[in-house]
C-alpha cells in the first residue's frame, strides 16, 4: 500500500459545549485537534494505512498538543516543521441544533501559512502514493507556493493528486479570491471532491450535471459530489455512479467530509490505484469504495470534533453490513 500525504492546515478546533447558539453567545468550548488535511491523514492511519502530514506548527503548547495527537494516531510527522514566527492556528466553531457549523479563525498569519517550498523539497513520492490538499491554505502565502511545488513533485513521480476545496469563506478577504484559487488548482488534481453547497459557488453554474461537467479539465479524472446524509455521486468522464448515505444520529458534522474523502482515498490506496488505472478501479470497485466513504463520514458525525470522532475500521464495516 502506498502513502497518503496530506498538505495544509493543522489547527485547534474549539467546539462549543452548548449547541444551538450563535458563536457570540457560546460561553464554553472544548479543545479538539483539527484541520481538514490532518483529519484525512489521521483517518487513513487509524484504519491501517500509511499517512504523512506536511505542515508547520508554532513553537507553542497548541503545536505540541497537535504533534502528539498525530503521532498517537499513527501519522508520520517527519514533514511537520515548527516556527517561532507565528502561532499555531485556532478555529472557534458554533454548532446549530442540526449539527451544522459557523467558524471564526485566528490566523494573521498562523504557522502553517509560513511553510515554504524549500522546507519540503526533499520529500520522495512514488507511484501508488496519493497527495491530498484543500483550499484553506491556498491564500497568498509561502504555503500556497509550497502546494504548487509539492503537487508538481508528486505528479512527476506518478502519484495521484486529490483536491477537496472545503470552502471556508471567512478566511478570505474576498469570496472571488477563494473561487479563483480553487479554479486554479482544480486542473492539477486527478480527483476532486466537493459538496452540494460548494458546487455552484465554485463553478457559477446552478445545474448540477452541467456544473460537474465543467470541472473535467486539466488532469481531472473523477469528481466526487457529496450530498450530506443523502450519500454521494461519483462522476467519471463517461460514467456516473450513485450511492446512498447511512442514517445516524448527528451530534456534530465537523470532519464528516474529511472522513468521507479519507475513506475513499484509503480504499484507493488499498486497490493500488494509479493515474493510469484510476477510472478502471472506480468502475470495478465503486460500490465498495463509496460505501466505506459514506459510512466513515456518517459515523464521524455521531461524535464531537474531527480527529477525536473518527470511527475505527471495524465500526465502519459493521455499519455497512447493517
Amino acid at each position: 500500500m502506498g502513502t497518503l500525504f496530506s498538505i495544509g492546515e493543522l489547527l485547534i478546533d474549539f467546539i462549543p459545549i452548548q449547541k444551538g447558539r450563535e458563536l457570540k453567545d457560546v460561553a464554553a468550548f472544548e479543545r479538539a485537534p483539527g484541520g481538514a488535511p490532518a483529519n484525512v491523514a489521521a483517518a487513513a492511519a487509524k484504519w491501517g494505512g500509511r499517512s504523512s502530514m506536511i505542515t508547520k506548527l508554532g513553537e507553542d503548547a497548541f503545536g505540541d498538543f497537535l504533534l502528539e495527537t498525530l503521532k498517537e494516531a499513527g501519522v508520520e510527522t517527519e514533514y511537520i516543521k515548527r516556527t517561532r514566527e507565528a502561532n499555531t492556528g485556532l478555529a472557534f466553531v458554533s454548532l446549530r441544533e442540526d449539527g451544522e457549523r459557523d467558524f471564526s479563525f485566528y490566523r494573521k498569519p498562523s504557522a502553517d501559512l509560513l511553510l515554504n517550498k524549500d522546507e519540503i523539497s526533499g520529500i520522495v513520492y512514488n507511484k501508488g502514493d496519493i497527495l491530498h490538499f484543500c483550499s484553506v491554505d491556498l491564500v497568498e502565502s509561502p504555503m500556497k507556493q509550497a502546494h504548487f511545488h509539492t503537487i508538481q513533485q508528486a505528479k512527476t513521480a506518478g502519484s495521484l493528486i486529490s483536491f477537496d476545496p472545503n470552502v471556508r469563506l471567512p478566511l478570505w478577504d474576498d469570496p472571488e479570491e477563494c473561487r479563483s484559487a480553487i479554479l486554479d488548482f482544480i486542473p492539477m488534481a486527478h480527483i476532486v471532491k466537493l459538496s452540494d453547497e460548494e458546487l455552484e459557488f465554485i463553478t457559477g453554474i446552478s445545474d448540477v450535471e452541467q456544473g460537474i461537467a465543467s470541472l473535467f479539465k486539466g488532469d481531472v479524472q473523477a469528481v466526487v459530489f457529496t450530498k450530506g446524509g443523502s450519500g454521494a455521486d461519483l462522476y467519471l468522464k463517461n460514467n456516473k455512479f450513485t450511492s446512498t448515505g447511512f442514517a445516524v444520529e448527528v451530534m456534530d458534522t465537523t470532519g464528516a467530509g474529511d472522513a468521507f474523502i479519507a475513506g475513499l482515498l484509503f480504499k484507493l490506496l488499498d486497490k493500488k490505484a494509479e493515474c493510469g488505472n484510476l477510472g478502471q478501479i472506480f468502475e470495478d470497485h465503486q460500490k465498495e469504495i463509496l460505501d466505506f466513504a459514506n459510512a466513515a463520514g456518517a459515523l464521524t458525525t455521531t461524535g464531537k470534533g474531527a480527529i477525536s470522532a473518527l470511527p475505527d475500521k471495524a465500526k465502519i464495516e459493521r455499519l455497512i453490513r447493517g
